[in-house]
C-alpha cells in the first residue's frame, strides 16, 4: 500500500480557502483593507449628547466557548406585575467601519464571516471584530440598545431603540451557563465574581423561556439540524463534536429573535423600507403534507406553520435519533431564508419558520453584513436623517446577500466533509452504527453516530429505506474532495 499524505489543520485551511474562491468568496483581505486598518487604533468614539451612559448595567455576553467576536450584550430588570424589561446592546460597528470604505467593501463582498473548524474567515479583520468593534469584557464601547418590555406570558408589550455606551461585565459561554441553569454543574466563575449576575442570568433565562413558549404556541418550527464541528489540538484533528441545543443557546436565540422583530417594527413605524429576512410560505407545502402522511399524521391543505410545528415537536419526542434527518427534509421543502427589500405599507412576506410577520437580521454586525446595513439605517433614522441606502441599492444588496449566504452554506458544508474525511482516515476498515439518510438508484447516504459524520453508501441493498439503522464499514476517504465511502458491514 502506498503511503498517503499526512493531512493537518493547515491543509484544511488551504482547502477551505480554495473552496471559498470557487464559490465567489474572498478568503483574504486586500492591501487597501490593511492600509485602512493601520489607521484604526482605538474603539469608536462619538460625543453626541443623546448617547446614554449604560456602562453601569449588569451586561453580559453569552456565546460559544471560543467566540471572540462579541456582537451583543444582554441585561434584564424586573418591572413588577410579572413584566420584565430586557436590554440588548449591539456593537456599533459603523462607528469605525464607514460605508464604501475598503473594509466595508470586503464585508459587502462576502456578506458574512465564514466559520470552518480549521480557520475562520472573518467578515471584518480581527483587529476590529474581536477587539475594537467587539463588546469585550470590561471595555467601554458604543452600542445600539433595544429595550423590550415583555409581559408575563412572553408577549412583547413595547420596545424602543437608542444609542448608548455599554460595558461587558461577564464573558460567558453557552455550555457552562446551561449546565449551571439546569443545576448540573456549579456556577461559572465569571458569574460568581460579579455580584447580582446570577440573578441576572436566571431572570434572562426565565424571560427567554416565556418568549420561547409564546413563539412555539404561535407556530414557530421545532427544527434540529445536524452540524458537527471538528476539534483540533494544534495541527492535529482529535475529534468531531455535535453542537447541543441547550438553555444557554435558547436564552440568546429567543432574545435575539425578539430584538430582530423590534428592529423591523421600528423601521416600519418610521416608514423606512428595510432589508427583511424572510422564509416564504412553502410552495411545496403539499410535499410536506405527503411527508407527514408517511408518519401517519395529517396536515391541512393550506400552509400552516402551527400544524407543522406540532407535527415536528411530536416526531422529535417520538424519535429523536431520526429527527435531524426529518428536520433537514422539511428545511429543504420549505426553501431557504432570503433577504428582501420590504416597503412599508406592502403586505409583509413574513418568516414562516419563526411564525412572525416582521423580521430582519440586526444583532450581529461584526459577522453579518445585513445587520451592519440595518445598524446604519437605524442610526440615521434616530437622527431623522435620510437613509444611507436607496431603494435600488437595498434591492441589489438583498439579492447579493441571499446569493452569498447560499455560497457560504455550501462552503461550510463542503469543508465539514473534508474535516470528517480527515478524522476518519485512520479508521478505514472499521465498522460503525449508522442510519440511512438518502437513497438514489445506485447508492445511498448514511449518517454514522459516533463520530457524527455523513458519507456515501456504495452498493445499496434492494430493501434499503431511509431511516433504516444498519452497520457499515468505512472503505475509503478523500480529504481534498471531502469524500467518505461506506459499504454494508
Amino acid at each position: 500500500m502506498h503511503h498517503k499524505k499526512e493531512y493537518t489543520r493547515s491543509d484544511l485551511s488551504r482547502i477551505a480557502a480554495m473552496v471559498m474562491k470557487e464559490h465567489g468568496l474572498e478568503p483574504d483581505f486586500s492591501g487597501d483593507v490593511h492600509d485602512q486598518l493601520s489607521l484604526l487604533n482605538a474603539p469608536g468614539e462619538d460625543h453626541d449628547p443623546h448617547i446614554q451612559d449604560l456602562t453601569e448595567l449588569l451586561w453580559c455576553s453569552l456565546d460559544n466557548d471560543d467566540s471572540q467576536d462579541l456582537d451583543q450584550l444582554t441585561a434584564c430588570s424586573d418591572i413588577g406585575n410579572g413584566k420584565h424589561k430586557i436590554f440588548i446592546a449591539i456593537a456599533d460597528v459603523d462607528a469605525l467601519v464607514k460605508k464604501a470604505s475598503p473594509i466595508d467593501q470586503h464585508a459587502k463582498l462576502n456578506t458574512a464571516s465564514v466559520y470552518t473548524s480549521a480557520r475562520i474567515f472573518p467578515m471584518l479583520p480581527e483587529k476590529l471584530s474581536t477587539n475594537l468593534t467587539s463588546l469585550n469584557l470590561n471595555e467601554t464601547r458604543l452600542a445600539l440598545v433595544t429595550e423590550i418590555i415583555v409581559g408575563q406570558h412572553g408577549e412583547m408589550i413595547g420596545s424602543t431603540i437608542y444609542r448608548a455606551t455599554v460595558r461587558n461585565k461577564a464573558k460567558l459561554a453557552y455550555d457552562a451557563v446551561s449546565a449551571w441553569i439546569e443545576r448540573k454543574e456549579s456556577m461559572p466563575a465569571a458569574i460568581a465574581c460579579v455580584p447580582g449576575m446570577d440573578k441576572q442570568i436566571e431572570m434572562q433565562d426565565s424571560v427567554a423561556q416565556q418568549l420561547r413558549e409564546k413563539r412555539y404556541s404561535a407556530g414557530s418550527l421545532h427544527l434540529q439540524i445536524f452540524q458537527p464541528k471538528a476539534i483540533f489540538e494544534g495541527e492535529r484533528i482529535i475529534g468531531i463534536a455535535e453542537q447541543i441545543q441547550n438553555r444557554g443557546r435558547q436564552l440568546i436565540e429567543e432574545i435575539m429573535i425578539a430584538t430582530n422583530e423590534s428592529t423591523a417594527r421600528f423601521l416600519l413605524n418610521k416608514g423606512i423600507p428595510s432589508l427583511r429576512r424572510v422564509v416564504r410560505s412553502p410552495e411545496r407545502w403539499l410535499r410536506i403534507v405527503e411527508l407527514a402522511k408517511r408518519y401517519g399524521e395529517s396536515l391541512p391543505d393550506e400552509a400552516d406553520s402551527r400544524a407543522l410545528s406540532e407535527f415536528l415537536a411530536k416526531q422529535n419526542h417520538l424519535d429523536p435519533i431520526r429527527f435531524p434527518d426529518l428536520s433537514l427534509v422539511v428545511v429543504k421543502l420549505m426553501g431557504p431564508g432570503e433577504y428582501v427589500l420590504e416597503q412599508p405599507g406592502s403586505t409583509p412576506i413574513g418568516h414562516f419558520g419563526l411564525a412572525v410577520q416582521d423580521y430582519m437580521h440586526s444583532t450581529a454586525p461584526n459577522r453579518r453584513y445585513p445587520d451592519l446595513i440595518t445598524l446604519r439605517m437605524i442610526k440615521q433614522a434616530l437622527n431623522n436623517a435620510a437613509s444611507p441606502y436607496d431603494h435600488q441599492e437595498l434591492h441589489a444588496l438583498a439579492i447579493h446577500c441571499t446569493t452569498q449566504e447560499d455560497a457560504i452554506r455550501k462552503v461550510e458544508r463542503r469543508v465539514r466533509k473534508s474535516e470528517a474525511a480527515l478524522f476518519l482516515e485512520p479508521y478505514i476498515g472499521k465498522d460503525f452504527d449508522g442510519i440511512i439518510t438518502g437513497v438514489t438508484p445506485n447508492y445511498g447516504w448514511v449518517r454514522i453516530f459516533n463520530p457524527p459524520a455523513e458519507g456515501m453508501l456504495l452498493k445499496l441493498p434492494r430493501d434499503c429505506v431511509i431511516g433504516n439503522k444498519l452497520r457499515v464499514k468505512l472503505v475509503s476517504t478523500d480529504v481534498d474532495l471531502g469524500h467518505i465511502n461506506f459499504m454494508i458491514a
